[in-house]
């Protein structure tokens, strides 16, 4: 039998001197596994009650895709309010129908409700738009992410509907926020910039929330490995296409070499958004006159859309 190598290098928690899992880079803290899930579970907590992201009365429909993301979020909802008589989780999952990807993950997203309890709707692409996005997208790939984006926000909307949801979770987490925001800095997108999807909306739309938007990816993908949920799921064989793509790889090394730049970020967008509180930042919200569904302009995004997709 080979001799076994006993590492004697493994950092220890700085709370509690067990083996660290995680270099919080950030705030310089190693963390254990049971330090970890209270730090993320406190967290995202406080994410949640300063802005009151969740309130008794709420149905709150969280996007699932099965990915780590919208996992961990189900799980930390559920953790919180899942025993709760006056809040009701739904998950809604967009079968978008992209070969060879969303069969896992939507495998991977039932297995996950059947374990925790929870109602479970599905919307798919071939059912609301009567192709799948495979089919769609043949002979456009490069605008793949564009497309399903809007096609998305539309199944998603109908899932919420269906759910009867006063809220709408998505699993956003810090790296995805810090990217969005400096691709609106990059495109001169002060709209996008300073649009918050999750202000009070007058009962024109649900409002949706990002409970893991202070989350970084790694601390997430951690939180799973800890309690054994990590499964290696496959990519989106669309992600190629995306600009996203070329901002998370420059921002992750920012970030590597300088903690908290997404932090800041965050920060940064919200004093922009502060500075334009009360202000009408491009055209007001109106109504779609296809579609009826709020917009900014004459048509919303995905009655532009239409007529492309029924060449």
């Amino acid at each position: 039998m080979d001799p076994v190598t006993i590492r004697t290098d493994t950092p220890a928690c700085t709370l509690c001197g067990e083996p660290a899992v995680i270099l919080q880079r950030h705030t310089g803290r190693y963390l254990c596994g049971t330090h970890l899930l209270a730090d993320v579970g406190q967290r995202v907590s406080e994410t949640i009650d300063s802005q009151q992201q969740i309130v008794p009365g709420d149905v709150v429909a969280v996007a699932l895709s099965g990915g780590k993301d919208s996992t961990a979020l189900l799980l930390l909802l559920h953790s919180l309010f899942g025993s709760r008589d006056d809040i009701r989780l739904v998950a809604v999952t967009i079968d978008e129908g992209i070969s060879e990807y969303r069969e896992a993950t939507i495998r991977s997203a039932e297995d996950l409700v059947r374990r925790l309890g929870v109602e479970h709707i599905t919307v798919s692409f071939l059912e609301l738009f009567g192709d799948s996005l495979d089919t769609i997208l043949k002979g456009r790939e490069p605008q793949a992410c564009s497309i399903c984006g809007i096609l998305r926000k539309k199944a998603l909307v109908v899932g919420a509907e269906r759910a009867g949801a006063t809220k709408l979770a998505t699993g956003h987490n810090l790296d995805d926020e810090a990217q969005s925001v400096l691709m609106n800095v990059l495109r001169g997108d002060l709209m996008r910039l300073v649009r918050n999807s999750g202000v009070d909306s007058n009962g024109r739309f649900i409002p949706r929330i990002k409970p893991l938007m202070y989350m970084q990816e790694k601390e997430i993908a951690t939180f799973l490995m800890v309690q054994g949920i990590w499964e290696d799921l496959p990519e989106c064989p669309y992600a190629t296409h995306a600009l996203r793509r070329e901002v998370r790889s420059m921002l992750c090394a920012i970030e590597y070499q300088h903690p908290g730049t997404m932090l800041r970020l965050m920060e940064n967008k919200k004093a922009v958004e502060a500075a334009f509180l009360g202000k009408t930042v491009g055209e007001p919200v109106g109504t779609c006159r296809e579609c009826g569904d709020p917009c900014s302009g004459d048509l919303c995004q995905l009655c532009q859309l239409k007529p492309s997709l029924l060449r």
